[in-house]
C-alpha cells in the first residue's frame, strides 16, 4: 500500500466529516510491506506517524478485528490473511480484469514470458494480474506491487495516452529517483520517451527497475481512447535483449493490447 501524501493527509483534517480514526487505521496497515512484516509498536508509530499511545489503541482495535496478530516468536504484530479480504473484494468481477485475462493468458503461452496487467494509482501503476513465465525468472511481481509511472514501461505506456498537461501533472508530483544504473530520471528525457512510445503505440524499459528486467508494453484504452491499464511482457537478460524483445514480441503485444481495449470503457462503466 502507499501512504497519502503528508500535505494532503493535513487538508483532509480540515474536512468535517474527515475521520481520523479510520485514518490512522489504514495508515498503521500501509506500514507494513516489503521488509517490513513485523513491527513492534514502536515501529508502527514511527511508520504511521502517530504517538505510541493512539498505535497502541489503533493496533488493539485492528487485532480484535482480526487484521493484524500479535506474534509471540518475535514479540512483534503481523499482517493476517484477512487483510487480503479488501483486495479479493476489488478484484473479484472487477470488468477490466475480466475483459483481459483470456487475452493475457493467449499473451503468456505465445510469448513464453511473463505477462502482466496493471491500472494507475496517483503517480503509480498497481499491478492486478500477473500470469509468470514457465521458464526461470527471479523477479517476483506479486498482485498488489506498486512501481512508478516515470521508470516503467507500463507506467509511460499508460502515460503516452494521457493529454500532455496531465502527463505533465503527473511527472510534477513524481519522485524521480534512481533505482538502478539505468533509471531515467531526467524530466525531459522521460517526456521523449513518452511522446516515442505515443508515436510507436508501446513503450519499453531496460532494467530502469530491477536489473536483468526488460520490459515491453501496451496501454487499454477505453471507448473514449483514454487508458485505463496497460499490459506489459517483462523477460530476463538472459535470455532476451531488449532489441529482440521488441523486435519479436512488439506486434503480438500491440494486438492484445487492441484486444483487450476493445468495450473496455463500456463494460467499466455498467
Amino acid at each position: 500500500m502507499k501512504r497519502t501524501p503528508r500535505k494532503q493527509r493535513q487538508a483532509e483534517t480540515r474536512d468535517p466529516l474527515f475521520n481520523q480514526s479510520v485514518e490512522k487505521a489504514f495508515a498503521i496497515l500501509e506500514a507494513y510491506g516489503g521488509e517490513r512484516r513485523a513491527l513492534n509498536l514502536g515501529e508502527i508509530a514511527a511508520a504511521a506517524g502517530m504517538t505510541k499511545s493512539s498505535a497502541q489503541r489503533c493496533t488493539h482495535t485492528l487485532e480484535r478485528l482480526g487484521l493484524l496478530r500479535r506474534d509471540a516468536r518475535v514479540k512483534r504484530w503481523v499482517l493476517t490473511p484477512r487483510t487480503l479480504s479488501v483486495a479479493h473484494a476489488y478484484l473479484s468481477g472487477y470488468a477490466l480484469l475480466e475483459q483481459a485475462t483470456t487475452h493475457l493468458i493467449d499473451l503468456n503461452q505465445e510469448s513464453g514470458e511473463s505477462v502482466s496487467l496493471s491500472e494507475p494509482d496517483d503517480t503509480d501503476m498497481v499491478f492486478i494480474a500477473r500470469f509468470p513465465s514457465h521458464k526461470r525468472f527471479f523477479i517476483h511481481m506479486p498482485i498488489g506491487r506498486r512501481l512508478p509511472m516515470y521508470c516503467t514501461a507500463s507506467g509511460r505506456a499508460y502515460l503516452s495516452a494521457l493529454p500532455a498537461a496531465e502527463v505533465q501533472r503527473i511527472l510534477r508530483r513524481s519522485a524521480l529517483r534512481q533505482f538502478t544504473p539505468t533509471t531515467l530520471t531526467d524530466a525531459a528525457k522521460i517526456l521523449e520517451r513518452i511522446a516515442a512510445a505515443r508515436e510507436a503505440g508501446y513503450e519499453w524499459s531496460d532494467q530502469e527497475c530491477y536489473r536483468g528486467d526488460v520490459t515491453i508494453a501496451a496501454p487499454i484504452l477505453g471507448d473514449d481512447g483514454l487508458p485505463v491499464g496497460a499490459i506489459n511482457i517483462s523477460a530476463p537478460t538472459s535470455r532476451w535483449t531488449l532489441t529482440e524483445l521488441r523486435s519479436k514480441l512488439s506486434s503480438v503485444l500491440l494486438e492484445t493490447a487492441r484486444a483487450a481495449s476493445s468495450g473496455t470503457a463500456s463494460r467499466l462503466r455498467a
